[in-house]
């Protein structure tokens, strides 16, 4: 552990842990969004912070080549107000939104509940985002500084579920211009029936409405799946991604499971709905992402999201097919060392595994 993380997990966290899930998460982006906006308050972030490209973590995906297999992933930063910002901390890619065509609030507050003696958090924002053309305007205003921008978009609540594949690609047309990646969010727990679109038919129409609209810049498109869908959906997902020609998968978004915790069950009980993410999350994500490879033949690009705290949980999550590993419940208890530090871990099992390349180590569990 660096100095630097050491501050962070000794002052810093207690300090932002004594304040309200949300209230904590708007200040941080609050500063990350001045860096965000500032070359110059990007360069001591760079300087502290930042992961030097060595070549050895690289991977070449989406028409990309990303310096490591490290990003944020969607719900940290929903406005697109600080990913230049992750950038410069170290992230190689971030994954804006969860973005709908029509701007909306989300659920009530309090939506937000941390579980530290689990590392995990529990939300149920409900999508909060000021819509797709402010976000479309906020990419427009700051170009991505050396950072790999997605845009993860979802439904709009005012939107009825049989006119989803409109509201999808509406979202899509007024941010394909500055996606580098798109992904299609039908897997959050938090609006009303959401993960029905999950089903193959719903799900290919969708897919069918958004491809459109990302033709112009033949941006990359991805679906996000649930962890709570049982093995033969999976597979039904899987082959619809194949038959579809989708560029890949992200694999997982938060569950409603809540067995195994270290928190009271009354405790959490008390905090109501919600999606559970973190690390009590790690076992089921890296299952699905192993049962995605295997099923795909390693001909589908994962995405490997949930309970990635450590290098070892990456690396765990790379050998189970993930080209590219997200974090953000991690990065809240680790702090801003986090990118860093993986980095730091992931190139050194590199070399003691004695793989020519990261790309050598992707999907081994699931070959067997």
């Amino acid at each position: 552990m660096t100095l630097v993380g050491s501050l962070y997990r000794g002052a810093l966290r207690p300090a932002l842990f004594a304040l309200d899930a949300e209230r904590a998460h708007e200040l941080t982006l609050d500063a990350l969004s001045m860096a965000h906006r500032s070359p110059a308050a990007r360069a001591p972030l760079r300087a502290a912070f930042g992961v030097a490209d060595d070549g050895s973590l690289a991977v070449e995906l989406f028409g990309r080549r990303f310096a490591t297999p490290l990003g944020v992933a969607a719900g940290l930063d929903k406005r697109a107000v600080a990913y230049n910002a992750l950038g410069a901390m170290g992230f190689c890619f971030v994954e804006v939104g969860t973005v709908t065509a029509h701007p909306q609030p989300g659920n009530p507050r309090p939506r937000l509940f941390r579980l530290p003696r689990d590392g995990a958090v529990i939300n149920r924002m409900g999508f909060n985002n000021p819509g797709c053309d402010a976000v479309a305007r906020s990419l427009a205003a700051a170009p991505p500084d050396g950072v790999i921008v997605g845009v993860n978009l979802g439904k709009s609540k005012v939107t009825a579920l049989d006119e989803a594949p409109a509201d999808y690609a509406a979202s899509a047309r007024a941010l394909a211009p500055y996606a580098d990646y798109a992904v299609i969010n039908v897997s959050s727990p938090n609006t009303p029936g959401l993960r029905s679109l999950q089903s193959v038919e719903a799900l290919a129409g969708i897919v069918r409405a958004v491809r459109p609209a990302l033709a112009d810049r033949a941006v990359p498109l991805l679906v996000k799946i649930a962890p709570d869908l049982a093995d033969e959906d999976i597979d039904a997902v899987v082959d619809l991604a194949l038959a579809e020609g989708l560029a890949g998968l992200v694999a997982t978004n938060t569950t409603l499971r809540r067995d195994g915790l270290c928190t009271p069950a009354e405790e959490v009980r008390a905090l109501g709905d919600g999606g559970l993410s973190g690390a009590p999350l790690r076992d089921r994500s890296r299952a699905v992402v192993a049962r995605i490879a295997a099923r795909a033949g390693g001909a589908l690009p994962i995405v490997g999201v949930g309970g990635v705290s450590t290098a070892d949980d990456a690396w765990a999550m790379i050998e189970a097919g993930a080209s590219l590993v997200q974090v953000y419940t991690g990065f809240i208890y680790r702090g801003p060392t986090m990118a860093r530090e993986l980095a730091a871990g992931l190139r050194a099992r590199l070399r003691a595994d004695g793989a020519p390349s990261l790309a050598a180590v992707v999907g081994r569990r699931a070959r067997g």
